[in-house]
Protein backbone atom coordinates (compact mmCIF):
# COMPACT_ATOMS: atom_id res chain seq x y z
CA UNK A 1 0.00 0.00 0.00
CA UNK A 2 0.80 3.81 -0.86
CA UNK A 3 0.19 4.38 3.04
CA UNK A 4 0.13 2.43 6.20
CA UNK A 5 -2.68 0.26 6.86
CA UNK A 6 -4.38 1.90 9.92
CA UNK A 7 -5.99 -0.52 12.52
CA UNK A 8 -8.50 0.48 14.76
CA UNK A 9 -8.56 -0.72 17.86
CA UNK A 10 -10.47 0.26 21.62
CA UNK A 11 -8.40 2.33 23.66
CA UNK A 12 -7.79 0.20 26.73
CA UNK A 13 -3.99 -0.64 27.56
CA UNK A 14 -4.66 -4.50 26.36
CA UNK A 15 -6.80 -3.64 22.94
CA UNK A 16 -3.58 -1.08 22.51
CA UNK A 17 -1.22 -3.68 23.27
CA UNK A 18 -2.84 -6.47 21.06
CA UNK A 19 -3.35 -3.98 18.05
CA UNK A 20 0.48 -3.24 18.06
CA UNK A 21 1.30 -6.63 18.17
CA UNK A 22 -0.66 -6.69 14.96
CA UNK A 23 1.14 -4.09 13.85
CA UNK A 24 4.21 -5.22 14.50
CA UNK A 25 3.51 -8.48 12.72
CA UNK A 26 2.30 -6.64 10.06
CA UNK A 27 5.90 -4.86 9.92
CA UNK A 28 4.33 -1.70 10.73
CA UNK A 29 0.79 0.18 10.36
CA UNK A 30 -0.48 3.00 12.74
CA UNK A 31 -2.87 2.19 15.44
CA UNK A 32 -6.10 4.13 15.81
CA UNK A 33 -7.73 4.15 19.41
CA UNK A 34 -11.45 4.55 19.25
CA UNK A 35 -13.73 4.92 21.58
CA UNK A 36 -16.78 2.89 21.91
CA UNK A 37 -20.43 3.51 21.11
CA UNK A 38 -23.20 3.16 23.45
CA UNK A 39 -20.43 4.00 26.10
CA UNK A 40 -23.68 3.44 29.43
CA UNK A 41 -24.41 -0.02 27.42
CA UNK A 42 -23.14 -2.81 29.33
CA UNK A 43 -22.92 -5.19 26.35
CA UNK A 44 -19.27 -6.51 25.02
CA UNK A 45 -20.74 -5.87 21.32
CA UNK A 46 -20.27 -2.26 22.09
CA UNK A 47 -16.35 -2.19 22.28
CA UNK A 48 -16.81 -4.02 18.90
CA UNK A 49 -19.57 -1.33 17.13
CA UNK A 50 -17.48 1.79 17.57
CA UNK A 51 -14.35 -0.32 15.13
CA UNK A 52 -16.45 -1.75 12.98
CA UNK A 53 -18.37 2.07 12.44
CA UNK A 54 -14.66 3.15 12.09
CA UNK A 55 -14.40 0.43 9.61
CA UNK A 56 -17.75 1.32 7.52
CA UNK A 57 -16.35 4.95 7.59
CA UNK A 58 -13.14 4.25 6.22
CA UNK A 59 -11.80 5.80 8.97
CA UNK A 60 -9.66 2.36 9.30
CA UNK A 61 -8.77 -0.83 6.90
CA UNK A 62 -9.02 -3.19 9.89
CA UNK A 63 -10.34 -3.72 13.61
CA UNK A 64 -8.06 -5.61 15.89
CA UNK A 65 -10.72 -7.21 18.31
CA UNK A 66 -10.49 -9.79 20.90
CA UNK A 67 -12.10 -12.52 19.24
CA UNK A 68 -14.55 -13.41 22.44
CA UNK A 69 -16.35 -10.04 22.12
CA UNK A 70 -17.27 -10.64 18.38
CA UNK A 71 -20.81 -11.80 17.68
CA UNK A 72 -21.20 -14.36 15.54
CA UNK A 73 -23.20 -11.91 12.94
CA UNK A 74 -21.04 -9.12 11.61
CA UNK A 75 -22.60 -6.48 9.86
CA UNK A 76 -23.41 -6.20 5.74
CA UNK A 77 -19.95 -5.65 4.09
CA UNK A 78 -17.46 -6.74 6.95
CA UNK A 79 -15.91 -9.80 7.73
CA UNK A 80 -12.90 -11.76 9.61
CA UNK A 81 -10.05 -11.41 7.45
CA UNK A 82 -7.29 -12.87 9.85
CA UNK A 83 -6.84 -14.92 13.02
CA UNK A 84 -2.77 -14.33 14.37
CA UNK A 85 -1.17 -16.76 16.29
CA UNK A 86 -3.31 -17.97 19.31
CA UNK A 87 -2.04 -17.67 22.74
CA UNK A 88 -3.32 -19.50 25.82
CA UNK A 89 -7.40 -19.75 25.96
CA UNK A 90 -7.64 -21.00 29.53
CA UNK A 91 -8.84 -18.90 32.22
CA UNK A 92 -6.55 -18.22 35.35
CA UNK A 93 -7.06 -17.66 39.09
CA UNK A 94 -5.32 -14.93 40.99
CA UNK A 95 -5.42 -15.06 44.60
CA UNK A 96 -3.71 -17.45 47.01
CA UNK A 97 -4.82 -20.64 45.93
CA UNK A 98 -2.38 -23.08 43.73
CA UNK A 99 -5.20 -25.06 42.71
CA UNK A 100 -9.04 -24.93 42.50
CA UNK A 101 -9.24 -27.09 46.05
CA UNK A 102 -7.23 -24.87 47.68
CA UNK A 103 -9.58 -21.52 47.38
CA UNK A 104 -10.24 -21.21 51.00
CA UNK A 105 -14.28 -22.16 51.91
CA UNK A 106 -16.30 -19.68 51.55
CA UNK A 107 -13.99 -17.18 49.59
CA UNK A 108 -15.41 -13.69 47.86
CA UNK A 109 -14.57 -14.29 44.33
CA UNK A 110 -14.66 -11.47 41.51
CA UNK A 111 -15.89 -11.79 38.21
CA UNK A 112 -17.99 -10.13 35.69
CA UNK A 113 -18.55 -12.80 33.45
CA UNK A 114 -21.77 -15.00 33.91
CA UNK A 115 -19.99 -17.99 32.07
CA UNK A 116 -17.18 -17.81 34.71
CA UNK A 117 -20.23 -17.13 37.72
CA UNK A 118 -21.70 -20.32 36.28
CA UNK A 119 -18.93 -23.00 36.13
CA UNK A 120 -17.06 -21.54 39.48
CA UNK A 121 -20.49 -22.09 41.54
CA UNK A 122 -20.94 -25.24 39.77
CA UNK A 123 -18.05 -26.71 40.73
CA UNK A 124 -17.66 -24.88 44.01
CA UNK A 125 -21.37 -24.17 45.19
CA UNK A 126 -19.34 -22.57 48.36
CA UNK A 127 -18.25 -19.64 46.82
CA UNK A 128 -19.23 -15.70 47.33
CA UNK A 129 -19.11 -14.94 43.53
CA UNK A 130 -19.35 -10.65 43.28
CA UNK A 131 -19.38 -8.79 40.41
CA UNK A 132 -16.17 -7.28 39.47
CA UNK A 133 -15.89 -5.01 36.40
CA UNK A 134 -13.81 -2.96 34.72
CA UNK A 135 -10.28 -3.78 32.73
CA UNK A 136 -7.56 -5.53 33.98
CA UNK A 137 -5.42 -3.26 35.49
CA UNK A 138 -8.77 -2.16 37.42
CA UNK A 139 -9.54 -5.71 38.86
CA UNK A 140 -6.13 -6.21 39.79
CA UNK A 141 -6.16 -3.02 41.89
CA UNK A 142 -9.69 -4.12 43.80
CA UNK A 143 -8.01 -7.69 44.56
CA UNK A 144 -4.72 -5.69 45.81
CA UNK A 145 -6.85 -3.05 47.87
CA UNK A 146 -8.56 -6.21 49.49
CA UNK A 147 -12.45 -6.32 47.88
CA UNK A 148 -11.84 -9.77 46.84
CA UNK A 149 -9.89 -12.94 48.03
CA UNK A 150 -9.50 -13.97 44.44
CA UNK A 151 -10.22 -13.05 41.17
CA UNK A 152 -10.57 -14.88 37.33
CA UNK A 153 -9.06 -13.43 34.63
CA UNK A 154 -7.97 -14.71 31.13
CA UNK A 155 -4.79 -15.98 30.95
CA UNK A 156 -4.40 -14.36 27.27
CA UNK A 157 -4.86 -10.70 29.17
CA UNK A 158 -2.36 -10.97 31.48
CA UNK A 159 0.43 -12.66 29.35
CA UNK A 160 -0.20 -9.50 26.97
CA UNK A 161 0.22 -7.50 30.12
CA UNK A 162 2.89 -9.06 31.18
CA UNK A 163 1.43 -9.85 34.29
CA UNK A 164 1.63 -13.43 33.50
CA UNK A 165 3.44 -14.07 36.71
CA UNK A 166 0.39 -13.18 39.28
CA UNK A 167 -1.13 -16.24 38.15
CA UNK A 168 -2.01 -18.26 40.78
CA UNK A 169 -2.99 -21.47 38.58
CA UNK A 170 -4.44 -22.13 35.50
CA UNK A 171 -8.02 -23.48 34.52
CA UNK A 172 -8.71 -27.18 32.68
CA UNK A 173 -10.75 -26.46 30.05
CA UNK A 174 -12.78 -29.35 31.57
CA UNK A 175 -13.17 -27.16 35.05
CA UNK A 176 -13.50 -23.60 33.19
CA UNK A 177 -14.33 -23.67 29.45
CA UNK A 178 -13.37 -20.66 28.36
CA UNK A 179 -15.62 -17.74 26.56
CA UNK A 180 -15.43 -18.80 22.07
CA UNK A 181 -12.75 -16.91 20.91
CA UNK A 182 -10.84 -16.47 24.20
CA UNK A 183 -6.70 -16.44 23.47
CA UNK A 184 -7.34 -15.00 19.95
CA UNK A 185 -6.90 -11.97 18.07
CA UNK A 186 -9.56 -11.36 14.97
CA UNK A 187 -8.97 -9.22 12.40
CA UNK A 188 -12.07 -7.45 10.59
CA UNK A 189 -11.80 -5.96 7.31
CA UNK A 190 -14.43 -4.23 4.56
CA UNK A 191 -15.55 -7.00 2.01
CA UNK A 192 -14.30 -5.26 -1.20
CA UNK A 193 -10.90 -4.21 0.50
CA UNK A 194 -8.65 -7.04 -0.99
CA UNK A 195 -5.52 -5.45 -0.27
CA UNK A 196 -5.78 -4.92 3.41
CA UNK A 197 -7.83 -8.34 4.23
CA UNK A 198 -4.73 -9.79 2.27
CA UNK A 199 -2.24 -8.16 4.33
CA UNK A 200 -4.49 -9.72 7.44
CA UNK A 201 -4.06 -12.89 5.72
CA UNK A 202 -0.39 -12.93 5.37
CA UNK A 203 -0.49 -12.82 9.32
CA UNK A 204 -3.26 -15.09 10.19
CA UNK A 205 -2.30 -18.81 11.85
CA UNK A 206 -3.73 -21.95 10.53
CA UNK A 207 -4.34 -23.19 13.77
CA UNK A 208 -5.98 -20.06 15.28
CA UNK A 209 -8.48 -19.46 12.62
CA UNK A 210 -9.49 -23.77 12.29
CA UNK A 211 -10.46 -23.57 16.32
CA UNK A 212 -12.30 -19.71 15.80
CA UNK A 213 -14.14 -21.21 13.17
CA UNK A 214 -15.51 -24.13 15.32
CA UNK A 215 -16.03 -22.30 18.61
CA UNK A 216 -17.94 -19.37 16.69
CA UNK A 217 -19.70 -22.46 14.40
CA UNK A 218 -21.40 -23.50 17.84
CA UNK A 219 -22.01 -19.86 19.30
CA UNK A 220 -24.21 -19.12 15.81
CA UNK A 221 -25.91 -22.87 16.28
CA UNK A 222 -26.64 -22.29 20.16
CA UNK A 223 -27.83 -18.87 18.92
CA UNK A 224 -25.79 -17.36 21.90
CA UNK A 225 -24.25 -14.06 22.45
CA UNK A 226 -20.94 -12.75 24.08
CA UNK A 227 -23.11 -12.00 27.45
CA UNK A 228 -24.74 -16.09 27.45
CA UNK A 229 -23.48 -18.54 29.99
CA UNK A 230 -22.04 -20.53 27.46
CA UNK A 231 -17.88 -21.91 27.13
CA UNK A 232 -16.34 -23.56 24.05
CA UNK A 233 -12.76 -24.35 23.36
CA UNK A 234 -11.33 -26.02 20.31
CA UNK A 235 -8.05 -27.16 20.43
CA UNK A 236 -5.91 -28.54 17.45
CA UNK A 237 -3.60 -31.26 18.25
CA UNK A 238 -2.23 -32.82 15.27
CA UNK A 239 -4.70 -33.83 12.77
CA UNK A 240 -7.04 -33.86 15.12
CA UNK A 241 -9.49 -31.27 16.20
CA UNK A 242 -10.91 -31.33 19.77
CA UNK A 243 -13.97 -29.28 21.03
CA UNK A 244 -15.59 -28.79 24.50
CA UNK A 245 -18.82 -26.73 25.30
CA UNK A 246 -20.77 -25.86 28.06
CA UNK A 247 -23.87 -24.28 29.11
CA UNK A 248 -25.13 -23.56 32.41
CA UNK A 249 -27.33 -21.70 34.15
CA UNK A 250 -26.09 -18.04 36.29
CA UNK A 251 -25.76 -19.83 39.65
CA UNK A 252 -24.51 -23.31 38.35
CA UNK A 253 -27.45 -25.27 39.54
CA UNK A 254 -27.65 -27.30 36.06
CA UNK A 255 -25.34 -27.16 33.55
CA UNK A 256 -24.26 -29.20 30.04
CA UNK A 257 -20.68 -30.35 29.27
CA UNK A 258 -19.90 -32.43 26.09
CA UNK A 259 -16.41 -32.72 23.92
CA UNK A 260 -16.21 -33.89 20.12
CA UNK A 261 -13.02 -34.80 18.51
CA UNK A 262 -13.08 -34.60 14.63
CA UNK A 263 -10.88 -33.98 11.65
CA UNK A 264 -9.77 -30.00 11.40
CA UNK A 265 -10.74 -29.96 7.47
CA UNK A 266 -14.39 -29.05 8.69
CA UNK A 267 -14.33 -27.37 11.72
CA UNK A 268 -17.35 -25.25 11.33
CA UNK A 269 -19.71 -29.07 10.70
CA UNK A 270 -17.06 -29.67 13.57
CA UNK A 271 -19.43 -27.25 15.92
CA UNK A 272 -22.46 -27.83 14.78
CA UNK A 273 -22.53 -31.13 15.87
CA UNK A 274 -21.07 -30.40 18.93
CA UNK A 275 -24.15 -27.82 19.11
CA UNK A 276 -26.55 -30.77 18.09
CA UNK A 277 -25.62 -33.10 21.39
CA UNK A 278 -25.53 -30.10 23.69
CA UNK A 279 -29.06 -29.35 22.46
CA UNK A 280 -30.34 -33.04 22.92
CA UNK A 281 -28.67 -32.83 26.37
CA UNK A 282 -31.06 -29.94 26.84
CA UNK A 283 -28.95 -27.11 26.64
CA UNK A 284 -31.35 -25.00 24.61
CA UNK A 285 -33.50 -24.79 27.42
CA UNK A 286 -31.02 -24.16 29.90
CA UNK A 287 -29.51 -21.02 28.00
CA UNK A 288 -33.63 -20.41 27.28
CA UNK A 289 -34.09 -20.12 31.25
CA UNK A 290 -31.01 -18.31 31.63
CA UNK A 291 -31.89 -15.54 29.12
CA UNK A 292 -35.53 -15.73 31.24
CA UNK A 293 -33.49 -15.16 34.54
CA UNK A 294 -31.25 -12.53 33.65
CA UNK A 295 -34.09 -10.35 31.89
CA UNK A 296 -36.18 -10.63 34.74
CA UNK A 297 -32.72 -9.19 36.96
CA UNK A 298 -32.59 -6.47 34.87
Amino acid sequence: MSRPLRLGTRSSRLALVQAQIVADALGGAEVVALRSVDPGVEDKSRWVRGVERALLDQQVDLGVHSAKDVPGELPPGLSLVGVPERVDPSDAFVGPAGSLAGIAQGARVGTASLRRRSQLLALRPDLEIAECRGNVDTRLAKLEAGDFDGIVLASAGLQRLGREHEIAFRFELEQMTPAPGQGCLALEGRAEDAESAAAAGRISDRAGLTELTAERAVVRALDASCETPIGVCARLEGEQLSLIGYAGLPDGSEWVRDRVVGAPEQPAALGDALAERMLAAGAGEILARAAQELGAGA
